[in-house]
């Protein structure tokens, strides 16, 4: 089965082998239904079930997508003209063809008089032979056609209704564009008139009763200084009020929402709201955006139906947690599309291999849900028709479960096609009944028109049914092995067929999309018939529901690798025009390349040119550009609007110095340099921006212990990050001026806060910015220690399971505070480091250079670091993503030749500031960003320190 639910490998037109291209028995005499037949000019009259279907679907589609952008005025006009059109054309067609068959009639009616006339005057013995007529007068045996050069005809079979292939399909595609265009006028007026959209318009804060229509989708905020979550629910509103007003309605709206209270609500629930309307986006089928303040409160149960589905859901969830966390997280994404768990940095490799698909639950799954009950079925000894009753069934069932979307949908009506034709053996045509799957679907719900995910599995579905077959017979010619060649073909043939859209959504191509499809496909069937029996089982014995879960976790496991690994590469995804021009630059690509291939030599030229071009990619690009580059000394990841460092600290390992607002940048910054062990990490302030991303330090690494500011605002991040450490067992730390810490070329001394010292600010967030741990960074030589540091002191135990250990090496200042817990698990502690004066003193060995880290220090706490006695440095992170609030006093102080700003392209603070640019540069300063370059590094080098930046590739001194 494919992933559309039909076979692909018999000839279009047959159902069995024993058949052939007309549908007929070896050795009948009696035509196929499918036997062609011939118009009045001759030609052939019938027309394919694709090509009847097709153009109507795609008349249709276009007609929604344009006509939801429209007034419902406009969308009646285009109806009322489509119809009209409609009926004069079948009106004069019709008049044609009768006048047609009357010529017929009388012709033949002629040559029959002719033919009595002539037997009447013959002899006894001669009987008029009509085949002696001259040419295009005869008649064809039996006296119902003429044959020779006059049309044929069928008497009393006059198709009055059709005037050939041209006019059935433009019929058809009238009497689409009339039924859709009419829909489309209908549901653009009940979203656009009514009291919703009005009170939208005017801004009315209300109170509203909704049915959910879907699962809230829950979305993490983008940065910030502390968590915020949002849900996405789709519903409809049944009752709304205001101050004096209260209307009974029953129209579409999407709910946004603080993600408290949203995450138990299932579709079918009825609940209370309030919050303010607001205008939908112009061609969205909704009546109005509510924004909602406070929780929803639920004044109704969901449906059975969706109370079972909920039960099967959270049984699959439950029975996943004996699995690790990524494939915790993607096994109910895979088998019933629930990505409330699922890992980011697992969904960032999904997307950049190209297989972020199997997360959005399609045909493949429906399609292996269906054949793993037609193997039951058989065996059980169902005949053909229940078998195909119980497919039926069980595909409903699974869409139930795995929530209608849009390809869901698609694949449910295409798989209950293909079960009816199965169960009443008649023959399968797979675009036909893609084609009549869409204009059924579009008609019932035009909004599908505009859903991306409808696009994708639509195209996907007909390059697998179209493209496939072509390209895998061309393969099998080729003695390529035939289940090698069917994979081959279906897998780039839905690739080749989705391009054109990911070029239109995102300006992108998935280069690694196929190999890595290749490699994943064959675990996606166990994990799905594993993970949907855990499912179906869970509610009944969740330790036999576990028991499959293991298994179906191997095969997630393997996705995930699979993954992983395709999105290391060097050209997993390149970068791409987007919009309509980049799809003409892909359409011009292509032709050309089909030019180029044409010709057998010229197509193994370009194998060849293709071959090195891969082989560079993958060997001499790690050699020629590496990453991370040789001697690196720090790294500042591109994790967005955020901070996360990391300093050397031998092979291998790495401190980190913030961990971004996200685990999956991080984690994949911490990847790409080969980072398997932290000795220590230092979270400079408990804002979202800087500590959201721990996890994705904690992933697959062991960590020694974790320094953090002593100020604990905001308190919701700050116990988050408490909770996160006291679950993996990693000691906390407060940090206290004068700490200090040697890691393989790295030296690290904090510098502030100071300890027992309220910091200052306009307002908790710059309260909690100038409460940053400050750090002074200095690199050495290999093989030198700076003054008065003992070898004890020098390095920090990272096995996790040596608590003890890693914290009596831990060397802290006098009056250092542990977490709490964190002092009874130490026992005793080193003598302290006297804490630093105002500048450092020399040190044993060359020092190649130092940094100063100043988190996220505002002018107040920049002052005062100054007034203290601030070293100079050769490279300074800027404070607070380089926004406006610098003093140039601190800036001018550290004497820094570098500038690192750690800010995301997108972002509404206006990061980094002009005027703070201005003056960086005019202090000498080159500054480096995150946003422009990607990943930044620090290098050593015989002439000191130089910056490379990996987006560019470029060098500076």
């Amino acid at each position: 089965m494919t992933a559309a639910g039909f076979p692909h490998d018999l000839p279009e037109g047959r159902d069995e082998p024993g058949q052939d291209e007309a549908g007929r028995e070896p050795g009948s005499d009696e035509p196929g239904q499918d036997e062609p037949r011939q118009d009045e000019a001759g030609r052939g009259g019938a027309v394919s079930g694709p090509a009847a279907l097709a153009a109507p679907a795609v008349a249709s589609w276009l007609t929604a997508l344009v006509l939801l952008g429209c007034s419902a005025v406009a969308g009646a006009a285009v109806a009322l003209a489509a119809a009209v059109a409609g009926a004069v054309m079948w009106a004069v067609t019709r008049a044609v063809v009768r006048r047609r068959n009357q010529v017929a009639y009388l012709n033949q009616a002629a040559y029959l008089n002719q033919a009595a006339y002539l037997n009447q005057v013959a002899g006894p013995d001669q009987v008029a032979d009509p085949t002696q007529a001259p040419a295009g007068e005869r008649p064809a045996a039996g006296g119902e056609e003429w044959a020779g050069a006059a049309p044929r005809h069928r008497l009393g079979k006059q198709q009055w209704w059709t005037g050939g292939a041209a006019a059935r399909i433009a019929l058809a595609v009238l009497a689409s564009v009339a039924v859709t265009a009419a829909v489309t006028a209908c549901m653009v007026h009940g979203v656009t008139t009514g009291p919703v959209p009005d009170m939208a318009r005017r801004d009315v804060t209300v109170t509203a009763e909704a049915e959910i229509t879907d699962d809230p989708r829950i979305r993490p905020h983008q940065g910030g200084v502390s968590r915020r979550e949002t849900a996405v629910v789709r519903a409809r509103m049944l009752l709304v009020s205001a101050a004096q007003e209260r209307y009974a309605v029953d129209v579409p709206v999407v709910l946004l929402a603080p993600a408290d209270g949203w995450r138990p609500l299932l579709p079918s629930q009825r609940v209370r709201v309030r919050g303010r309307l607001r205008p939908a986006e112009q061609g969205e089928p909704v009546a109005a955006v509510m924004l909602v303040r406070g929780r929803p409160e639920p004044i109704g149960a969901p449906s059975a139906v969706q109370r079972a589905a909920g039960v099967l859901r959270a049984g699959l969830r439950e029975a996943s947690d004996v699995l690790p966390d990524d494939q915790r997280g993607l096994l109910p994404g895979l088998v019933v599309g629930d990505v409330s768990r699922l890992d980011e940095e697992v969904r960032l490799d999904l997307a950049t291999a190209g297989l972020g698909h199997l997360t959005a639950v399609s045909g493949t799954n429906l399609a292996i849900v269906a054949g793993a009950v037609l193997v039951l079925g058989r065996f059980a000894g169902l005949p053909l028709a229940l078998r195909a009753v119980v497919v039926v069934v069980a595909m409903t069932a699974f869409a139930v479960v795995a929530r209608p979307s849009p390809s869901v949908l698609r694949a449910l009506v295409m798989g209950t096609v293909a079960a009816v034709a199965l169960g009443t053996g008649r023959t399968r045509d797979g675009v036909a009944a893609l084609s009549a799957t869409v204009l059924g679907l579009v008609v019932f719900d035009p909004g599908l028109a505009r859903q991306w995910g409808f696009a994708l599995s639509v195209f996907a579905t007909g390059g697998i049914l179209i493209l496939a077959p072509r390209w895998r017979d061309r393969l099998t010619a080729r003695r390529v092995p035939r289940l090698l060649a069917e994979a081959l073909a279906v897998t780039a043939a839905a690739q080749a067929a989705v391009t054109p859209l990911l070029v239109l959504m995102s300006g992108r191509l998935d280069l690694a999309a196929i190999p890595a499809n290749l490699l994943a496909e064959p675990a996606v069937a166990p994990a799905t018939v594993l993970g949907f029996g855990a499912a179906v089982i869970a509610p009944v014995s969740i330790d036999l529901a576990r028991l499959l879960a293991r298994p179906a976790g191997w095969a997630v496991g393997w996705i995930i690798a699979v993954a992983q690994r395709a999105a290391d590469l060097p050209f997993a995804s390149a970068q791409w025009l987007g919009g309509v021009a980049g799809v003409a630059a892909l359409a011009a690509a292509a032709v050309a390349g089909w030019l180029v291939l044409r010709g057998r030599a010229r197509r193994r030229l370009v194998v060849a040119l293709a071959a090195g071009a891969l082989l560079a990619g993958l060997v001499a690009m790690p050699v020629v550009s590496p990453w991370p580059p040789p001697g690196w000394l720090l790294v500042v990841c591109d994790v967005g609007q955020g901070d996360a460092l990391a300093l050397a600290a031998g092979p291998g390992r790495a401190v980190v110095v913030d961990a971004g607002p996200q685990p999956g940048p991080t984690d994949r910054c911490l990847r790409a340099l080969g980072v398997r062990q932290v000795p220590l990490v230092v979270l400079t302030h408990p804002h979202l921006d800087h500590v959201g991303g721990l996890p994705g330090v904690l992933r697959r690494r062991t960590v020694g212990a974790v320094v953090v500011s002593p100020s604990r605002v905001p308190e919701g991040e700050a116990g988050r990050v408490s909770a996160q450490l006291r679950t993996a067992r990693i000691p906390e730390w407060q940090a206290v001026p004068g700490m200090r810490w040697r890691f393989g070329p790295s030296e690290i001394t904090v510098l502030a806060p100071e300890p027992g010292v309220a910091p200052q600010g306009p307002g908790e967030g710059a309260t909690a910015n100038n409460a940053s741990v400050v750090l002074l960074v200095r690199w050495f030589e290999p093989g030198t220690a700076p003054r008065g540091l003992s070898t004890a002191q020098s390095d920090l135990p990272t096995a996790l399971g040596d608590t003890s250990a890693a914290l009596g090496d831990l060397p802290t200042a006098q009056g250092a505070v542990a977490a709490p817990g964190a002092a009874a698990e130490a026992g005793s502690r080193p003598a302290p480091v006297p804490p630093l004066g105002p500048t450092l003193g020399p040190t044993l060995g060359p020092t190649l250079g130092a940094a100063l880290l100043a988190g996220d220090l505002e002018t107040e706490a920049q002052e005062a670091l100054v007034r203290r006695g601030l070293p100079r440095v050769d490279v300074l992170k800027v404070p607070h993503h380089g926004s406006s609030r610098q003093a140039p006093a601190f800036l001018a102080a550290t004497g820094a030749r570098a500038a690192l700003i750690s800010v995301g392209a997108v972002n509404d603070y206006g990061h980094p500031a002009p005027p703070t640019l201005r003056r960086l540069r005019w202090l000498g300063m080159r500054p480096y960003r995150t946003d422009l370059s990607g990943d930044i590094a620090v290098v050593a080098t015989a002439d000191g320190l130089a910056v490379v930046v990996r987006g560019r590739g470029a060098r500076a001194g």
